[in-house]
């Protein structure tokens, strides 16, 4: 005999409710069954019945032909009248949840104790749906996501060490400094020889921009793509991202001839962020992309978790599940579930590399770490930074099994898993820092990564499919470690990719980093202006504002400038000034955009001597744009458009410039404005835009003479 998920369900709550003596006369033996809810299709597994003979039973025939009893426990839990209100998706989703739910009724909360159909209808039919919803969403299915979260908590539970069978060693990487020798001696790349190696791949490349979150945390209602990145330019972080890729791939067409490069744009969103991104897009007509070249792939939530069995948490009313953010590692599995891996992989890309929504420096990193990942056949490589030990940051560490060498594996460690790992091996230190350095040998994680797009195709047609293996951080309410204090979610990191790949390659799978110094390539905009305060007063010097952010993008391009020869006073710790609460720089403030240099190279060719002040402001935007023995004391803005060759020679400029506008306690200000603590007053600018195609001069005066 052949049931339906209907009918083995309510011999599932028989038994689990102490009534199924009458029935195991009938039954010898109950098979699991097993249920894949991608795009909704359903199998059941046969039951067995001694005696022979078979009947197929629907969710929808009377749950009667089953047994008498067993209609009544089904109408104790979700009446046949209450079922009959169902889709028949939303149906098939709750029936398998209480037939999973059999054996501990973790559940029972979410489907027992419904009132009559006429009572609550609407809410019953909002409930399953969501629930299939839910269902479809997560690679196999809400029982997964359940047992899955289970698993987890108990473990979180039990303190259980993930690391235990492991001993951490630092990883192969490379140490690249654009103006000083490295942090790390070595006998590796130098910061040129990785960039120039970088520009034999920049035809090859994709990007994913990482951006699901709002800026709540920064208290920005907003989505944080929209923050402007500073005051000079007004320009958003999606603008700025934007013109990075398209300098690259302008640059991509100079290297090969070719005129058909267009180096394509994935943006993950949420469904908190996706219609402002998609708003955001078309009100600036695609921050010049063509049609098609961005697209965007949208993550889903997943449920939230009340206690330590994983009972699902409901939300504001009786007939809904609260949902969480399910975390970045989502974006793998979308990338290979929307086709965009495999079409990267036909047209022949070779790496994709990742970037998080809010730190500006990361873009100069991008070409030296992809040229680390050429000569050094990285599969992966993640861009890092020095770490003070201790710091509450990831680190790369090789993870070496102690007796299996194919677990072995480069991956993130969270600092607060890192210590206690350390402190069980060697000298049993702990996180301590090279006496040589003073910092951790551990590189810290900017979490970017340049990935090889071949390997990526292999490892996500896996029997994961590019879902990251998760992790769950309750908090609990008391050291019995059952409660929590606020509901928790299974979470996933984009950086814990390595895990799949290990599985997928065993010992080849490849996986480096490539570190710079901080200034160069980590500021993220992530903390509010108070949180920004607090962290001041406690002796943090990076509080990770957005006046943090946009006074380290200036002081990047003074040091810069600087190497590139011109005279420039280059702003370090002592010489912060507090402005809103947070020490910024006094000046000057820079901006450098993508289309004037995106190499080293390209910088030392474009400028040549000079003097700026402290209290200067200069913009110059412009891919075929040279400056010579620049004389700023004020504010310059310089933009030129394609085919415009243009020579700054000798130009002199004094006038009133820029000056930032403490805003007064309690004032009544755009969050835009409130999350600074500032206001930019430009109070005189020269301002040189040259938009036609040829040839100019430009001389102490400021007059622009078009020569050809």
């Amino acid at each position: 005999m052949r049931i339906s998920g209907a009918a083995l369900l309510s011999v599932c709550l028989l038994l689990h409710n102490g009534g199924g003596d009458s029935f195991a006369s009938s039954f010898s033996t109950v098979s699991a069954t097993s249920f894949r809810s991608n795009r909704n299709v359903v199998t059941a597994a046969s039951t067995f019945v001694r005696g022979g003979g078979s009947v197929n039973i629907s969710p929808s025939t009377s749950l009667s032909t089953a047994s008498s009893s067993v209609e009544t426990d089904i109408s104790a839990n979700v009446s046949e009248a209450n079922l009959a209100l169902l889709s028949e998706r939303g149906r098939e989703t709750l029936l398998k949840l209480m037939e999973y739910d059999c054996e501990d009724g973790a559940q029972r909360h979410v489907y027992a104790d419904w009132p009559e159909v006429g009572t609550d209808d609407e809410g019953k039919k909002k409930l399953a749906e969501q629930l299939a919803d839910l269902d479809a969403s997560y690679p196999g299915g809400l029982v997964a996501y359940l047992s899955k979260a289970k698993k987890l908590l108990k473990e979180s539970a039990e303190g259980t060490n993930p690391f235990s069978d492991f001993e951490a060693s630092v990883p192969k990487g490379e140490s690249l400094a654009f103006d000083s020798p490295p942090h790390f001696s070595h006998q590796g790349m130098t910061f040129s020889e990785a960039e120039q190696a970088g520009l034999t791949g920049i035809a090859d490349v994709a990007f994913v921009l990482v951006a699901g979150g709002l800026g709540e945390r920064l208290g920005y209602s907003g989505i944080k793509l929209s923050l402007e990145t500073n005051l000079c330019t007004k320009r958003c972080y999606l603008d700025v991202y934007a013109k990075y890729i398209q300098a690259m791939q302008r640059m991509a067409s100079l290297k090969t001839g070719r005129k058909d490069i267009k180096i394509p744009l994935i943006i993950m969103t949420s469904g908190d962020t996706d219609p402002l991104t998609r708003k955001l897009l078309a009100d600036n007509n695609n921050f010049g992309f063509e049609e098609g070249q961005v697209e965007i792939v949208c993550q889903d939530k997943v449920p939230a978790l009340k206690d330590s069995s994983a009972g699902l948490s409901l939300g504001s009313s009786r007939w809904e599940i609260d949902t969480k953010p399910h975390g970045h590692g989502d974006v793998h599995h979308l990338l290979f579930r929307e086709g965009h891996v495999d079409k990267w992989v036909k047209e022949g890309r070779k790496h994709v590399i990742f970037l998080q929504d809010t730190n500006a420096l990361v873009i100069n990193s991008v070409l030296p770490t992809l040229g680390v990942s050429i000569a050094k056949n990285f599969h992966m490589n993640s861009i890092c930074i020095p770490r003070l030990a201790g710091e509450a940051a990831g680190a790369i560490a090789r993870l070496e099994h102690k007796t299996d060498p194919e677990k072995s594996l480069v991956i993130n460690v969270e600092y607060n898993q890192l210590d206690p790992l350390l402190k069980t091996q060697g000298d049993c230190l702990g996180d301590v820092s090279d006496p040589d350095t003073g910092f951790s040998p551990f590189p810290g994680n900017a979490n970017n990564l340049v990935i090889d797009i071949g390997a990526y195709a292999k490892t996500l047609q896996g029997e994961d499919q590019g879902v990251v293996v998760e992790f769950v951080n309750p908090k609990y309410k008391d050291s019995t470690r059952t409660e929590f204090k606020k509901p928790t979610r299974l979470e996933c990191m984009m950086q814990d990719l390595p895990k799949l790949f290990q599985k997928e390659m065993g010992s080849d799978a490849n996986i480096g980093f490539t570190m710079f110094d901080r200034w160069f390539t980590f500021s993220p905009a992530k903390n509010s202006l108070e949180a920004g305060i607090d962290a001041v007063e406690g002796g943090n010097n990076a509080p990770g504002t957005m006046s943090s952010a946009e006074s380290d993008k200036y002081i990047q391009n003074q040091r810069k400038l600087k190497f590139a020869g011109m005279n420039v006073p280059v702003s370090e710790e002592k010489d912060l000034v507090k402005v809103g609460g947070i020490p910024v720089t006094p000046g000057p403030r820079i901006i450098l955009s993508p289309s004037f240099a995106i190499t080293q190279q390209e910088l030392m060719d474009k400028i040549e001597g000079g003097r700026i002040t402290q209290r200067s402001a200069l913009v110059l935007d412009g891919e075929s744009l040279k400056v010579k023995n620049l004389q700023l004391d004020g504010a310059l803005v310089i933009k030129t458009g394609h085919d415009c060759i243009v020579e700054v020679d000798g130009l002199v400029v004094e006038n009133e410039g820029f000056k930032l506008k403490e805003i007064p306690e309690g004032a009544d200000v755009p969050e835009t404005v409130s999350i600074r603590g500032y206001t930019m007053d430009q109070n005189e600018v020269l301002e040189i835009v040259i938009t036609e195609p040829g040839t100019y001069k430009i001389g102490p005066d400021g007059v622009v003479n078009k020569v050809a």
